[in-house]
């Protein structure tokens, strides 16, 4: 039997368990990279300055999430037209991440590493 869950996934009944088909960003090797790129983002973020936590924390955090999250809102319904556009956000908001690990790098707040890596992240 088939149905759609809360969320409007479409569920397919198997006795007692119920399973769900995917959402089209989640089979998407760009989207699973950008949730990795937040991860990487958040964990670097943990150890900048209080100081930080309203400006350069912040921007960074919200820039890294906005890649997956615009991959995400403009694959579910859209047309290939309108995809794109949410494609093109996300580029920008991963352009806004380099922006800011230079700014964080510059402030001493990022290690040669952690920058490197979330450099590599985001290519």
């Amino acid at each position: 039997m088939f149905g759609k869950d809360v969320h409007g996934r479409q569920t397919t009944v198997h006795g007692n368990s119920v399973s769900f088909m995917a959402f089209k960003f989640e089979k998407l090797e760009v989207w699973r990279e950008s949730v990795e790129l937040s991860s990487a983002v958040h964990n670097v973020t943990l150890s900048f300055p209080k100081d930080e936590l309203y400006v350069l924390t912040s921007q960074i955090k919200r820039a890294a999430d906005s890649v997956s999250l615009n991959i995400a809102e403009g694959s579910t319904g859209q047309t290939n037209a309108e995809f794109r556009r949410f494609l093109s956000f996300a580029i920008r908001s991963g352009i806004e991440v380099i922006g800011c690990i230079y700014l964080a790098k510059k402030r001493n707040l990022i290690n040669e590493d952690d920058f490197n890596f979330i450099l590599l992240v985001n290519r």
